[in-house]
C-alpha cells in the first residue's frame, strides 16, 4: 500500500539527510482494507511501514488467506477456472478514499508468475484487474478487484483414471466380441465390474464436489 500524508513531512539537511524512516503501523493513519472472499488466513507479524520525508507511506505486509471460489468442473479434468480477489474498504466511501492499482496487468502476471509455485496441480495463466464502485445504502465504496485465471494440469488423472477406464472398456469389448466361451466371458465380465467398481470408489475420491454439474468423466 502506498498513500501520501500532507502533514507529514521533513527537509532532509536539517536531519542530517535522514529521507526516511520506520515507524509502527498504529503511528499514524493508514488505511484499512478487506478481502472480500476471505474465509480464512494467517497474517504476518510485519506491522512496521516506512515513512519518507516528502510525506509518503508504504506498507507491506505478506500474508497467506484461503479464498472462496465457485468451481465449474464440467470438462474436469481439463477444465479452467476464474476466481475473483476483491479489496476493498467499507470504512470509507469513495469521496474519503480512492483506491487504485499501481501496476498494470501485465506486470502483476509477470511478478506472479515468477512467487506462483510451477510445480503444483494448479497453472497460472492470466490476471485481469477491474475497478469499480459497490454500493451499500447510500454510499459507493471503492473495491478493487483481480480475475486470476487458472488452469489445471491434466497429466495425472489421465495416467491414473484416464487411461485405466478406457483400457477397461476395451477390455470389456475384447471379450464380449471374443471367440471365448459364455463360461470365460462371464468371469471376465465380473473382473471387469470389479476393476470399474474400484475405479468408481476412487473417481469418488478423488473428484471435486465443489459444483452444480457434475464432470463428464464421473457421468459416464
Amino acid at each position: 500500500q502506498e498513500w501520501e500524508n500532507t502533514f507529514v513531512g521533513w527537509d532532509p539537511q536539517d536531519f542530517c539527510n535522514i529521507s526516511k524512516i520506520i515507524l509502527p503501523k498504529d503511528a499514524y493513519w493508514s488505511p484499512p482494507i478487506f478481502i472480500l472472499e476471505r474465509v480464512d488466513g494467517q497474517n504476518s507479524n510485519l506491522d512496521y511501514m516506512a515513512v519518507m520525508h516528502n510525506g509518503s507511506f508504504n506498507f507491506t505486509q505478506p500474508f497467506q488467506v484461503t479464498l472462496t471460489c465457485s468451481l465449474m468442473i464440467f470438462k474436469f479434468p481439463f477444465d479452467t477456472q476464474t476466481c475473483n480477489l476483491s479489496i476493498a474498504s467499507f470504512l470509507y466511501s469513495v469521496t474519503d478514499l480512492v483506491m487504485k492499482t499501481r501496476q498494470t496487468p501485465a506486470e502483476i502476471i509477470r511478478d506472479s508468475q515468477s512467487y506462483f509455485l510451477t510445480d503444483g496441480e494448479w497453472k497460472f495463466t492470466n490476471l485481469s484487474i477491474i475497478e469499480h464502485l459497490e454500493e451499500q445504502g447510500d454510499e459507493r465504496f471503492p473495491v478493487v478487484t483481480y480475475v486470476i485465471s487458472m488452469e489445471r494440469r491434466p497429466t495425472l488423472y489421465v495416467l491414473n483414471l484416464i487411461l485405466p477406464t478406457c483400457a477397461l472398456y476395451l477390455l470389456d469389448m475384447a471379450v464380449l466380441f471374443g471367440p471365448s466361451s459364455l463360461e470365460e466371458k462371464i468371469s471376465f465380465q465380473i473382473a471387469i465390474i470389479l476393476g470399474s467398481s474400484m475405479l468408481a470408489v476412487i473417481l469418488n475420491n478423488i473428484l471435486p464436489t465443489s459444483s452444480n454439474k457434475p464432470p463428464v468423466i464421473g457421468t459416464h
